[in-house]
């Protein structure tokens, strides 16, 4: 650099031009570049430059009279050229050697020096063009500010950030020992990622401070993008790290299947072992034409396809499925009664309703109609009747009658559509729906299904799983009943379904018609002493670890627990009582106090469980009865724990208190606050010929009042004990207390017909009641109670009020003993 030094910046120079085309590169200051000699422009440049410089140092030898002196190097003005044209900066460049390049052709070592603005054209030796060039002056600062300083530092950082990554290390070292701005700044001019427009930018651009500014952003925005670049990359090649290793370990994992498949004879790929299996099964046509198909996508889909795992979790499903297994039924009527009978006491209508439908089934096979257009015949129960009284284990009888599987299918607070018809297969987690699932439990085509607890179905946003249900009990569509998830037809028109309801009412209309309905009301108290001397007893016995004989439960106790101790249509409660018993009994003789056998009388209950609960209200004292005031009737009403008694309560206000209108408390449904304002409507209009004092109700208040408020009443059939409530109390004449009564009450007086009556005559009868007021037209419905009922009740069916009052209300006392009406 000595030699530039001494030149002035401002003296013009006349230098061979040098053209190099912009798309091979851009040469700034410091640089050194090879060029190939084979190019006429660069062999002309650089001959003209020898030639010049060969006449120079002869020239200059022979002014001071000197030999041997070493001759300066050539110089050319490198230019570069865009599209033909020159810009008007170029580079002075020495041409520091010839030769041979790396690759054998001739070439030129050029170091560039300097900026050097191009001027005129001159002339000079050789064919080169020759130019008239000014250097051009970069003046900096010195000192330089600090933040040039900080810049220079940021793009030293930034310049060894990328050597580094690139393994550049020799050249990290050269980088921050450069202390110029200008010759930094330069020194961008080796990036390759530079674009030709950035590096003619920064030959352009004679500040060198400016210049810096360029190389720094353009070296920041490449750094950025070659993060991004080197993050792509890295998530790109673990993923294809991880396809090989999973590849590696799959084919690792076929062979070590293929070895065991070869050591066990079984075939060697899944495809064929599931082709083989569902040629070898006994499957309908249909199900063999789906399940090849499926096999056929499972051969085709991947190991790594989701689809390969749902179809050999169908294909098991319906491998799995018993498609030609049916039981044959046993039809031996006499049997089956005699398996009724030995299962449940009493329900004779329920039993002979079942041995009918067996008979009929019976017939039907013989004579060749079990099966008439691909439907067979059969209805579906459903045994609707309290908790307790044995539904449930009326299906399981059915099946043991019949010979057949039995399986229970809860549905009770199920409210996903799906669980009927199943889900569809593209679900994560899809199987088939409950009644699918129940005949592949079964493993059989016709077992007995019990549908329990079918009124407590619900609906959501899920769909309602009774409508699916309707094509199941349909027995017109149930022999092409589809599971959304199977996908092929199942034939349940063999299959036997009972359904089990407590309230009849909460089954859809829709469902309820495909349905026989069997009702079951209840026990009487001879049969609950029966079921729990033949049945309760002894499983009890087992379950408190006692043998049979051991303790021994008089039938008075036995009538005592059913009368006093539990107050219910079934037995479980009943049970309940019976348990409790026993493990007193077991209890105390462990603890020494009693000894086995161990006879359980009716002064034991007392000191084993205490007291009674319920009492009936015929043995209570007359004077503590509810009946012993005026304006308390005793009704009768349904629920769902079976019949009940239920009591109307009614007062009249004080006309001091200005008191008026009707109030009713109780807790009691629209339909039976109609009947309240019915009842006291018609005492209204026909208190003369009732001889009622109802002429100042106006100007008193009346109150109906039902106990037990807070359980929800509702129904028409309270009537008639309201308005007798309130003929009692207007008259001051006392209800019968044994007199229980039941039915709709109209405008004109007439007693309507209601329902439930069985479980309310039955009821009656368990309380104590003794005469039982019915409307007229229920007096076919007494047909279907059981005749010790009967017996212990006078049942009074009527068609007016005045029957009621006459039946319910004690005789009339003479004017100087009436009771006068309380306020």
């Amino acid at each position: 650099m000595a030699a530039e030094s001494t030149e002035s910046q401002s003296t013009p120079l006349a230098l061979p031009v040098l053209p190099i085309d912009a798309e091979d590169g851009v040469v700034l200051p410091g640089m050194v570049v090879p060029l190939e000699l084979s190019d006429s422009d660069v062999r002309a440049a650089v001959d003209a430059a020898k030639s010049a410089a060969s006449t120079a140092s002869a020239s200059e030898s022979a002014s001071a009279g000197s030999e041997g002196a070493a001759p300066d190097k050539p110089r050319v003005l490198l230019v570069p050229r865009v599209e033909g044209t020159y810009t008007g900066i170029g580079v002075e460049g020495r041409v520091e050697q010839t030769g041979r390049l790396a690759d054998g052709d001739p070439g030129a070592l050029i170091r560039a020096l300097r900026r050097v603005r191009v001027g005129t054209g001159t002339s000079g030796p050789g064919a080169a063009l020759w130019v008239q060039g000014t250097p051009v002056a970069e003046p900096v600062p010195d000192p330089l500010p600090g933040q040039v300083v900080e810049q220079m530092k940021e793009y030293k950082a930034l310049i060894t950030d990328w050597l580094r990554k690139r393994g550049a290390w020799q050249v990290v070292d050269r980088v921050q020992q450069i202390d110029d701005v200008g010759q930094l700044a330069d020194n961008a001019g080796y990036s390759p990622f530079l674009t030709t427009e950035q590096k003619l930018k920064l030959l352009e651009t004679t500040d060198p401070v400016e210049r810096l500014r360029l190389a720094t952003a353009a070296l920041r925005d490449h750094l950025a993008e070659q993060d991004v670049a080197e993050s792509i990359a890295k998530d790109v090649q673990e993923g294809v790290e991880a396809q090989q290793r999973e590849f590696l370990l799959r084919r690792q994992l076929e062979a070590v299947r293929k070895e065991l498949a070869e050591l066990n004879g079984d075939p060697e790929d899944e495809g064929e072992d599931y082709r083989a299996r569902v040629e070898a099964a006994d499957l309908p046509e249909e199900v063999r034409k789906a399940a090849l198909t499926e096999v056929d996508k499972l051969e085709r889909s991947s190991d790594q396809s989701p689809e390969g795992s749902w179809i050999r979790t169908w294909l098991d499903t319906v491998l799995e499925m018993p498609w030609n297994v049916r039981t044959e039924d046993a039809y031996d009527i006499t049997g089956a009664q005699a398996v009724l009978d030995a299962d449940h006491a009493g329900l004779q209508d329920v039993k002979e309703r079942i041995t009918e439908y067996l008979a009929v089934r019976k017939r039907r096979t013989e004579r060749g109609l079990g099966v008439v257009g691909g439907r067979r015949g059969g209805a579906v129960l459903a045994l609707t009747g309290p908790p307790g009284v044995g539904k449930t284990s009326l299906g399981q009888s059915v099946a043991r009658a019949m010979g057949r599987k039995f399986v229970r299918v809860a549905l009770g607070g199920v409210r996903d559509e799906a669980e009927v018809r199943g889900h569809r297969r593209t679900y994560v987690g899809a199987q088939p729906g409950r009644v699918v699932r129940a005949i592949k439990e079964a493993g059989s085509m016709n077992p007995v299904v019990l549908l329990d607890e079918v009124d407590k179905v619900g609906s959501d946003f899920r769909g309602d799983p009774a409508a699916a249900l309707l094509e199941v009990l349909d027995p017109a569509q149930n022999h092409t009943f589809r599971d959304h998830y199977l996908e092929v037809e199942l034939d349940l028109s063999d299959v036997v379904f009972l359904a089990t309801a407590n309230v009849l009412e909460a089954i859809p209309q829709p469902l309820l018609d495909r349905m026989e309905v069997v009702e079951l009301d209840g026990y009487t108290e001879d049969e609950k002493v029966t079921i729990a001397r033949d049945h309760l007893l002894p499983r009890q016995l087992e379950r408190a670890g006692l043998a049979e004989g051991e303790v021994t439960l008089e039938e008075p106790a036995l009538r005592k627990l059913a009368a006093e101790y539990t107050r219910e249509a079934g037995v479980r409660s009943l049970e309940r009582a019976v348990q409790r018993v026993l493990r007193k009994v077991a209890a105390k003789q462990q603890l020494g106090r009693a000894e086995l056998p161990y006879t359980v009388g009716v002064d034991e209950l007392r000191t084993l469980i205490g007291r009674p609960r319920h009492t009936p209200e015929a043995a209570q004292d007359p004077a503590e009865r509810r009946t012993a005031v005026p304006g308390v009737a005793t009704g009768l009403a349904v629920t769902g724990s079976g019949g009940d008694v239920l009591f109307v309560e009614a007062s009249l206000a004080d006309p001091e208190t200005g008191a008026s209108g009707l109030t009713l408390t109780g807790q009691l449904g629209d339909v039976m606050k109609e009947s309240a304002h019915i009842a006291l409507s018609y005492l209204r209009s026909r208190g003369a010929e009732l001889e009622l004092p109802v002429g100042d109700l106006k100007e008193r208040g009346i109150h109906l009042h039902v106990p037990a408020g807070a359980v929800p009443k509702d129904g028409p059939s309270a009537g008639v004990t309201m308005t007798t409530a309130l003929a009692s109390l207007l008259s001051g004449r006392q209800v019968r207390p044994e007199v229980a009564m039941t039915g709709e009450v109209s405008l004109t007086g007439r007693v309507l017909p209601i329902g439930g009556v069985k479980q309310k005559l039955l009821a009656a009868h368990r309380a104590g009641v003794t005469t039982v007021i019915i409307p007229k037209r229920n007096e076919p419905d007494l047909d279907d109670v059981p005749e010790e009922v009967l017996d212990g009740l006078d049942v009074h069916p009527v068609s007016d009020v005045r029957q009621v009052l006459e039946l319910a209300l004690t005789p009339a006392q003479s004017p100087a003993r009436q009771t006068p009406v309380a306020a």
